[in-house]
């Protein structure tokens, strides 16, 4: 994937760019004409996860307010799907965090949120109201599953013929990036877990998704979803029990992950 398409800086002024070409079937999402020039927008992930404090005259409970692409879920007029810029800025942040947690590092985080807009970008136009961000959920956990199947592929072709197993990839520590509410210790004890185990685990008790919707997102049956998460529970019990020094309990690693 071309590096620079989307960037980021480690800190608390996290700034993104996300760019896409208007010579790539850029969708009318609002029945406005396509752009004639490249497309840019730039977000602020840690500003957009911090809004800003409004007067109690202004306040508006969030459940009786729908935003974004939200309106076009329950409308179903088309007329109210944002703007390519507006769509990117609602749910960027989010799928950035997402990607993050599955894959433990700053650079396949970015390239898979830059991956999970490209199919959003061309697809989006056959997009039918449902729950936008369980779209997302699918369309970057699946990403994240290809790329680690394509690696072991591409590891194990390249091994040679008397070696009988993969050596476990060891983490990068100038790529860890500090996510404001998953400390680097549960975020080493998810990379411990095998890929579908994580995926189950995080969208459960990370993103908050019900057992049918990981189902769908993952495109497995009910018992497998079960399954999946009861065993990686399991699997970061036995991580954080054979490591004290992290000085969390599972209790208390299940709370942060909640």
């Amino acid at each position: 994937m071309e590096r620079g398409a989307l960037w980021g800086e480690a800190g608390g002024n996290t700034e993104w760019e996300l760019r896409v070409s208007a010579s790539g079937e850029m969708p009318t999402l609002d029945g406005r004409e396509k752009p004639e020039e490249l497309k840019i927008t730039t977000l602020s992930p840690t500003t957009m996860s911090h809004p800003q404090q409004v007067a109690d005259d202004d306040w508006v409970e969030p459940s009786d307010t729908l935003l974004g692409t939200a309106i076009f879920d329950a409308t179903g007029d088309k007329a109210t799907m944002p703007s390519w810029d507006e769509l990117v800025r609602q749910h960027a942040d989010r799928v950035y965090r997402l990607a993050y947690r599955l894959s433990g590092n700053q650079h396949d985080a970015e390239d898979l949120t830059q991956e999970t807009f490209i199919r959003v970008f061309r697809s989006v136009q056959n997009y039918q109201p449902g729950t936008f961000e369980g779209w997302l959920h699918r369309i970057t956990t699946n990403l994240f599953l290809d790329m680690v199947r394509r690696r072991a592929r591409i590891r194990m072709e390249a091994l040679p013929e008397d070696y009988d197993r993969v050596p476990a990839d060891e983490p990068n520590p100038e790529q860890i990036y500090h996510d404001s509410r998953l400390g680097p210790d549960l975020q080493a004890a998810l990379d411990s877990l095998p890929p579908e185990f994580r995926a189950a685990v995080v969208l459960c008790d990370i993103e908050g998704l019900s057992y049918e919707e990981i189902g769908a997102t993952l495109g497995v049956k009910l018992g497998t979803v079960r399954s999946r998460i009861h065993r990686g529970r399991q699997a970061l019990r036995d991580y954080l029990a054979a490591h004290p020094e992290m000085g969390l309990n599972e209790d208390r690693s299940m709370r942060t992950a909640s």
